[in-house]
């Protein structure tokens, strides 16, 4: 796989990961209930309605990471976690309610936080009430996820999640060394990690993702190498290898982490250098970005068909999907609008106890963010932008429409990040680990005065 230290390094800035266009940073708080409401009617009334997918935000954790950027609640108390899960349900059929009844819901995602905080017989209470509210695809057409915290279930409780309908789990690993996960507060021995997956797959799930994380205190290459190499000993369908953002002025947890203990720029790029070359000897296939999958995985087949979709859980084979958000902080998708829910958690609460959909800000897209986000999707998951589809799709001239692109599209043409000619461009292998910059070109709201300074870098 092609890869270039020296051009990762010309190109390490800051920018958005773009699993939205635009960004969280232009939602309005002008957006509300009512518009939000006519968006999904309008959404309805489309010819052919969209399926649906559903994100379910479970905020509690027992301890934090002190990596964690997430919206999230530390405590212990399983009572707050009974008591959400009471308001979620009002929240879910409230929502439902919204939709017509013959959409079909193709895809779940339980994010948090730590959603297996609640117990394997709240999830199954949380699914039965989602089962109830809307039209599920058939169990070999849906993709229903969890996130799992290897230190907070058992072999058992993860046949109960079996059997209650996922079929994927999302396993944060971060790192296996003893020293790295003692400094940012996260034990989780590679014995416990191993048998988990073995019950997993025993108990029949489907695909199983692993996220790690390149960046963190106390990370070396030897330390990283042998991470890695348990990670393919216990072959995940999937993974995700992020950069660890250090933003301790956004994120007070990330105080407790030692600033002096983290990898600098030239150790991130070897760390992350050593995961694609070992990856890719392990043959994994590079999806895009951070991304990487088995040969056959249903993400593959996804980009390789054109069918590849990104939002705020990542990649998804769904393309075309309407998003609802449900949980404090959770972010939807219907028709031309995004939406945010309510983020302090006793506020969402009072909003869904006053009968009201819990949305905070949002934005409905112009046309030209219409034009905007269908190229940046198109970067994003297909590495390719075809001049005349565009044009013919939104009715302009792409190339005088994004004029002001070229001098910067040339130059990246030159530094073999793409091919360029009359009808649009494609980026090369070497490329697809910098598809934010190349995305870059046509954000129309990214400048540093408007936010860049909050983005995580490239590498």
């Amino acid at each position: 796989m092609p890869f270039d230290p020296d051009l990762m390094r010309r190109y390490d800035v800051r920018g958005p990961r773009y699993t939205s266009y635009p960004t969280a940073l232009q939602f309005s708080d002008e957006f509300g209930e009512e518009a939000y409401r006519e968006m999904v009617r309008i959404s309805n009334e489309e010819p052919i309605p969209r399926d649906l997918s559903l994100y379910v935000h479970l905020p509690f954790c027992q301890e934090a990471c002190w990596y964690c950027a997430c919206h999230r609640s530390i405590t212990r108390r399983s009572d707050r976690g009974h008591r959400y899960l009471g308001h979620l349900a009002e929240e879910l059929h409230r929502q439902a309610a919204l939709f017509d009844p013959d959409r079909k819901l193709r895809q779940l995602h339980l994010g948090g936080g730590t959603p297996t905080f609640h117990s394997p017989a709240e999830l199954q209470g949380l699914m039965n009430a989602v089962s109830s509210a809307f039209n599920l695809a058939a169990p070999e057409e849906r993709e229903f996820s969890v996130e799992i915290d290897p230190r907070s279930v058992s072999e058992q409780d993860l046949a109960s999640l079996v059997e209650t309908g996922f079929n994927r789990m999302s396993l944060g690993i971060q790192d296996f060394d003893r020293r790295v996960q003692e400094a940012v507060n996260r034990i989780q021995p590679f014995a416990m990690v191993a048998d988990q997956v073995e019950a997993a797959r025993e108990a029949g799930v489907g695909g199983l993702s692993f996220d790690l994380i390149y960046g963190l205190p106390r990370q070396s290459m030897e330390g990283f190498a042998h991470t890695l190499d348990q990670v393919i000993e216990l072959a995940p369908d999937r993974l995700s290898i992020y950069a660890y953002a250090h933003m301790p002025d956004r994120f007070p947890v990330q105080r407790l982490i030692d600033g002096d203990s983290l990898p600098n720029a030239e150790l991130r790029l070897s760390l992350l250098t050593l995961a694609v070359d070992k990856l890719s000897q392990a043959g994994y296939e590079h999806i895009g970005m951070d991304h990487f999958a088995r040969p056959g995985d249903p993400l593959v087949k996804a980009r390789d068909q054109g069918e590849l979709q990104r939002n705020f859980q990542g990649y998804s084979t769904h393309a075309e999907c309407d998003l609802i958000g449900l949980g404090a902080s959770a972010i939807g998708k219907v028709g031309d609008c995004f939406s945010q829910n309510l983020t302090e958690i006793r506020q969402w609460q009072k909003a869904v106890k006053e009968g009201r959909l819990p949305i905070a800000r949002g934005l409905v897209l112009t046309a030209d963010d219409r034009i905007r986000q269908h190229v940046i999707q198109s970067i994003m998951c297909n590495g390719i932008v075809d001049a005349r589809q565009v044009g013919r799709r939104h009715h302009i001239d792409f190339w005088t429409y994004f004029s002001d692109t070229l001098p910067a599209l040339e130059t990246m043409a030159t530094d073999g990040l793409l091919t360029l000619d009359k009808d649009g461009f494609s980026v090369t292998s070497a490329g697809r680990f910098l598809l934010r910059n190349v995305a870059m070109l046509f954000d129309a709201y990214n400048a540093p005065a408007k936010g860049q300074q909050r983005f995580s870098r490239v590498i």
